[in-house]
């Protein structure tokens, strides 16, 4: 019974704090300020340069409230298509676009510049970069991307890594006919070993 009661008494108190997801449950992605320019450049085959700062045509002081900035990897248009995890909402909690984090760092007024290397479990897709602006409360109240409103352009693809090259398979082709040989090799001799002994 007491457990029971330990129990009920946890979940409780843990129904009455509220999670990080429910602080941004109503925000919406429309009412932010578009207020941060990013650029990506492809630097190498698995490499992007990603820079942000303020826009220079934003008010004054429009990235006062900014605490952190976060830069994430997101998906084109193009490859949400009959991917509904991948959907996009106007709710920021239920948005989907965005879920692979690049880079969160305490925010800086000067330009930012960053090289990323694509991480081996990004999938292949056609992608963009958003950057939030997140205040003192964790919340996002400004953003910036690399593509237009539509999400049309200056999109990048990312090749994912499908784990298969002619060279392994070749060479585990030759081990797999080596490994039967050798069996068959030494059963034989087991064979003529055992027929030789029941001679004598």
């Amino acid at each position: 019974m007491a457990i029971h009661t330990l129990l009920f008494a946890s979940l409780l108190i843990f129904s009455l704090i509220p999670s990080s997801r429910e602080g941004n449950k109503g925000r919406l992605f429309s009412v932010l300020q578009n207020s941060l320019d990013v650029t990506v450049l492809e630097a190498g085959k698995d490499m992007v340069t990603i820079k942000w700062k303020l826009k220079s045509s934003g008010k004054v002081d429009a990235d006062a409230t900014f605490k952190t900035i976060q830069v994430k990897l997101c998906y084109a248009p193009i490859s949400q298509v009959d991917r509904p995890w991948r959907k996009t909402h106007n709710e920021l909690f239920k948005d989907k676009t965005c879920p692979h984090e690049i880079v969160s760092k305490p925010y800086d007024k000067t330009p930012q510049s960053l090289d990323w290397t694509v991480d081996l479990d990004i999938p292949t897709g056609t992608y963009f970069v958003r950057a939030y602006g997140i205040d003192g409360d964790g919340q996002e109240v400004a953003y910036g991307q690399s593509s237009d409103e539509g999400r049309t352009k200056n999109l990048f693809s990312v090749q994912a890594i499908s784990g298969g090259h002619v060279s392994l398979d070749i060479a585990s082709i030759l081990f797999s006919v080596f490994s039967v040989v050798s069996l068959l090799v030494f059963f034989v001799k087991e064979k003529k070993k055992a027929k030789l002994e029941q001679r004598e």
